[in-house]
């Protein structure tokens, strides 16, 4: 038990010590994620480098970040949730750092691409999901929400901010500032984060009597890999994922990288568009809290469906609006309110499919899907945009396939639970 823990005992629950230390990492880890958004025009005047080129980078750095998860979800079972952290905030800081260095294109790849997307696997969701059900056993959906709210607070702290820095001081500034950022963060980790409410000698939140402990002595390879062979017959796993594939296809790899370069065409000053995009942050964390409390309430599937019902109508007008405050900032609201609601209820979902100590690490190869949708509108939109001049068409695809999401989350059976543990 740590100084900490003791000092709080019988006055607030360590649980939400850890859910803080978690929110002030995912906050600055979405600025991480949010700088190549940042990043783009400057490197495209700086280096040279055409829009496909960078988008190869931010899609290959989104699809690791997906890809990894479940690995990640593996590796805090087996080596504990501290050290995994540690691992990833030492990755990101030392791509980020070298990043300023690069005059070729295979160098954004290995940093930007490579190191940043492994890092970031280490501080993505997952680490929110693991946190959740081993922390929490009241109050579950709404500390997802209010996790899953940092990144769209993060978007909102950071934004503006390095869009600012680029705009000055160019983009190795934007680059140093984030490196620090992330290094920073390190000693709050170490003295803070506690792997499990059983190691400061606690229940977990809301539980009246002792659980098992969650780590676990089997290789984080054969957990991530077990979760998927126990998670692949199983239906509603495929809609979860494919749903999630269009959800990482319709956000960050669409509107968080491309959408700053999409203003900038249309006349909007990069700042400017930063600071629009950041608004969308505003409404991202109302209506991600308000996610996490209505999935604590009401069925998860339905609030899917309207979630991504709504913001398949908002990027087919996107396209469409005008280039002002006023047909910006009607998108931004529309958008903004569900940019990452779908989390706290695609992972309330999974937890009621396959329980509590499973459901962190199968939420991994759902948001594997994410990622990998994010990668592909990452690439595609760079593509579309270096081809016909224009992303009309990246958006219009993306919000038709929104559609397609809205119906198939509504074929997820409702509750029910599978027997069979993951084996470690």
């Amino acid at each position: 038990m740590n100084v900490l823990s003791r000092s709080l005992k019988g006055r607030m629950h360590y649980a939400w010590i850890i859910a803080g230390v978690v929110f002030v990492l995912l906050l600055c880890a979405a600025g991480v994620r949010s700088a190549p958004g940042v990043l783009i025009i400057p490197l495209e005047k700086s280096l040279g480098w055409d829009r496909t080129t960078i988008s190869s980078a931010i899609a290959l750095n989104l699809v690791l970040l997906g890809l990894m998860g479940p690995f990640a979800g593996g590796a805090m079972l087996r080596f504990g949730i501290r050290r995994t952290v540690l691992v990833g905030l030492v990755l990101l800081a030392s791509g980020i750092g070298l990043s300023t260095q690069m005059t070729e294109p295979w160098h954004l790849m290995v940093t930007w691409g490579l190191m940043v997307g492994l890092g970031s696997s280490l501080t993505a969701p997952v680490l929110a999901a693991t946190v959740v059900n081993r922390w929490f056993t009241e109050r579950r959906g709404l500390v997802m929400g209010l996790l899953t709210a940092a990144s769209a607070m993060g978007q909102l702290v950071f934004l503006p901010l390095l869009a600012q820095i680029a705009d000055a001081s160019g983009w190795k500034a934007v680059a140093w500032t984030v490196a620090v950022i992330m290094t920073a963060i390190i000693p709050l980790v170490v003295w803070l984060l506690v792997d499990s409410p059983q190691q400061v000698g606690l229940h977990c939140y809301g539980a009246t009597s002792s659980e098992p402990d969650a780590t676990s002595i089997g290789n984080p390879v054969t957990i991530a890999w077990n979760a998927l062979l126990r998670a692949l017959p199983v239906r509603d796993f495929w809609l979860l994922a494919g749903s999630f594939f269009i959800c990482g296809l319709s956000t960050n790899g669409l509107i968080g990288t491309h959408f700053i370069a999409f203003c900038f065409d249309g006349g909007v000053p990069e700042v400017q568009a930063a600071g629009i995009l950041a608004t969308m942050g505003v409404f991202n964390l109302l209506g991600t809290m308000a996610s996490g409390w209505l999935s604590d309430r009401y069925d998860s599937r339905w609030l899917l469906f309207w979630y991504y019902g709504l913001r398949g109508l908002s990027l087919l007008y996107l396209p469409y609006a005008d280039l002002t405050l006023r047909g910006l900032g009607l998108f931004s609201v529309f958008y903004g309110l569900d940019w990452i609601a779908t989390v706290p209820p695609t992972l309330r979902i999974a937890t009621n499919i396959f329980g509590r100590r499973d459901a962190a690490v199968i939420f991994g190869w759902i948001f594997v899907a994410h990622q990998v949708g994010a990668g592909t509108a990452a690439l595609g939109g760079g593509a579309m945009r270096s081809v016909f001049g224009a992303y009309t068409g990246a958006f219009l695809v993306a919000g038709l396939m929104c559609a397609v999401a809205a119906l198939g989350v509504l074929m997820i059976r409702r509750g029910g639970r599978l027997a069979t543990p993951i084996a470690a």
